[in-house]
This record gives C-alpha cells, sequence and structure tokens, in this order.
C-alpha cells in the first residue's frame, strides 16, 4: 500500500501555536476552567465583510486550511474532510435563541444555515472553488480520527493524492453553562488542577482548529508518516492493555518499539483511569500529554496530532508535555497517540517519522 505522509500541519489552539516561536513557548493555564483559541489577525487571511458573518470556528479553520495549503505547496485539494464533534455551537445557539424570543415566528434563516456540521468543509470548497469530494464526519471524540481513515483509504487505494483534513471545535457561551451544570467541567474552587494526580471531577474545556495535508507524495514540508488510526466507541478499562496491543501486534510494531505516547490526561478523575493502565505498557518511552496545553474538547486528538507531527520533524520533545522526565531518547522515529471524551470513543493512531 502507498504511504501517507503529512505535508503540512497548522493548528489554531490555546497556545500560540501559529508563531513559529510557539514550541518553546507553551504554557499551561491553570487559572481557568475555559481556555479560549489565541486568535489570529484575521483581517490578514479573510475580507473584512466574509469575517463578519462568519463563526469562531469558520475563521479559524478557514484561516487553518489556507495555512496548510500553502505550506505544502498544494493549489488544489483532491478532497476536503473535516470532523468536527460540536460544529458551529454559536450559530446553533443564536438560532435557538431566536426560535424562543420570537415565538417561533418571522425567523431569519442566516444562522440556522450557518450552523450545520459541515458549513466548514462547505466554506473552505467555496474559497477555493473546490468541487471535489467533500465530506464532514461528526461524532463526539473520534471525528477526525473517522477523517484520517477516510484520507488514509483514498490516498491507499489512489483516489486521492492530496487531501486537506481538519479538526474543529468552538467554545459557544450557554453550551459552556450546561457542561458546567452537568459536571463535564471542573467547578472554580477546583483550580488549579493537577491534571496527571487529579482528585475532582470534570475537566478544563477548550477550543482549537487543525488542519492537515495528507499526500502519496513526501515532500521538503513533510513532517511524519500516518501509519494506521483506529477507534472504538467503548471500552472497559481492563481491555486497555489487549486494544493497544492488537493495534500494535496488526501495524507490526512492539511495545518497545514506541518512542513516545501521547496520552490525553483530561484531569477527571472518574476517566483518567485509562490513560494510567496505558501508561503501564511504555515505562520505556517517552510518555507525554497535552490537554493541560489545549484543554478537552471534542477533537482536542486535533491538537495532539500536530504536536505529534512536529516532535517527529523537530525531533526535540517541549519539556512542558513530559510525564516521565528520565526517559532521553537519542532519536523519536514512532509516536502513538492514545485519546478518549469521557471514557468512549477511544481512538489510537500511530505516526512515523517520514
Amino acid at each position: 500500500m502507498k504511504p501517507v505522509y503529512i505535508n503540512s500541519a497548522v493548528c489554531i489552539s490555546a497556545q500560540d501555536t501559529l508563531n513559529a516561536d510557539f514550541f518553546h513557548t507553551m504554557e499551561a493555564d491553570s487559572t481557568s476552567v475555559l481556555l479560549n483559541a489565541v486568535a489570529p489577525n484575521y483581517k490578514e487571511f479573510i475580507p473584512p465583510a466574509q469575517i463578519r458573518r462568519m463563526s469562531k470556528t469558520v475563521k479559524m479553520s478557514a484561516v487553518a486550511a489556507q495555512k496548510a495549503l500553502i505550506q505544502a505547496g498544494v493549489e488544489m485539494p483532491d478532497a476536503i474532510i473535516v470532523g468536527t464533534g460540536m460544529g458551529c455551537e454559536e450559530d446553533s445557539e443564536k438560532f435557538l435563541k431566536n426560535v424562543i424570543e420570537n415565538n417561533e415566528e418571522f425567523l431569519t434563516p442566516t444562522h440556522f444555515i450557518q450552523s450545520t456540521h459541515n458549513t466548514v468543509a462547505g466554506q473552505i470548497a467555496l474559497a477555493n472553488s473546490c468541487h471535489a469530494y467533500n465530506f464532514t464526519y461528526v461524532n463526539p471524540g473520534s471525528s477526525l480520527e473517522m477523517s484520517l481513515l477516510d484520507a488514509k483509504l483514498q490516498i491507499e487505494n489512489d483516489e486521492a493524492n492530496n487531501i486537506l483534513v481538519g479538526a474543529t471545535d468552538e467554545k459557544a457561551a450557554r453550551t459552556m453553562e450546561l457542561y458546567q451544570l452537568n459536571g463535564t467541567i471542573k467547578k472554580e474552587e477546583d483550580l488549579p488542577a493537577d491534571v496527571l494526580n487529579s482528585a475532582s471531577e470534570g475537566v478544563v474545556w477548550g477550543e482549537g482548529s487543525s488542519f492537515f495535508i495528507l499526500s502519496s507524495e513526501k515532500s521538503e514540508s513533510t513532517g511524519a508518516q500516518l501509519q494506521a488510526v483506529t477507534f472504538i466507541n467503548k471500552l472497559e478499562e481492563d481491555q486497555v492493555h489487549s486494544f493497544i496491543s492488537e493495534f500494535l501486534v496488526k501495524n507490526d510494531v512492539e511495545t518497545s518499539g514506541i518512542d513516545a505516547v501521547l496520552l490525553g490526561f483530561s484531569g477527571d478523575e472518574r476517566t483518567d483511569g485509562y490513560y494510567k493502565t496505558a501508561q503501564d505498557m511504555f515505562s520505556g518511552a517517552n510518555q507525554l500529554h497535552f490537554k493541560h496545553l489545549s484543554g478537552e474538547f471534542n477533537t482536542a486528538s486535533g491538537f495532539a496530532f500536530f504536536m505529534a507531527n512536529e516532535i517527529l520533524k523537530r525531533q526535540e520533545i517541549p519539556e512542558v508535555m513530559r510525564i516521565n522526565m528520565d526517559i532521553q531518547k537519542d532519536s523519536i522515529n514512532t509516536i502513538l497517540i492514545y485519546n478518549h471524551l469521557n471514557s468512549e470513543d477511544h481512538s489510537l493512531i500511530l505516526l512515523r517519522k517520514a
């Protein structure tokens, strides 16, 4: 089968990841239960008249997608595939608010039209006059993984050469209020939270947009190779070892052959046990975590995928991500990402140095 290369990776997140120096300046924010994405100057990328009509996730995605295409030197992708858990939350809330306030009468359709989950992929296609395959995957915690698998299969079967793959989710005020009420988000009094050894329930919520060009051919901008991806909806803690082992065996990789593992510790004592179980399998690897930098959200694995690509490309690990400080490897050739959302949608992504 054809290899699948990652020829560009762009991320807008709670860290200043559009800045070239972000790798050494990342910091965890322990003062808030809600993390905002560091927004670029949108006027540099999007005409002002269009900005007013765009929600946050559309703006973030438009910029990330544009920069990913430029970074990879691709003018027109063969496909656009986007994964999102909640879609355009802000427009959804605005539409529902109008429904209530106007007693379901005299409604303008704008917010409804822009609230659909495939708005992001559609807007990117319109901006680039791209009439190719355009698809949006919507699943709580494995939307990016589904998108990556789709792109991987298309490239391996000679259906496409350059595919734009993205993952995006935004925060919206009312949804965040509901998440705080049902205990999804931590209480303010539980801050600052020790993400790795949390004694409280709930997570710190974030947002972000990550876009990548997956290609059948290696280029000067190639950072890593996507080896494999899998996901499962339900998993018990005592099944974690077999889930990971079977995945590695299927891809001819020994546990000892994993140089670094990214674990999605979220600081929720109810669900982080899965990651602690996985840690036992990789005592000789660089164990890393990432949600203290990005926050938890439906497509937080997009930030992990971006960071894994950067680590393989730079052959360096940011100290702020390390769990076990005593492991130092001369080279990093394989990275495994293990993530889940609220103990569901468990996913594994295997990357290799290109």
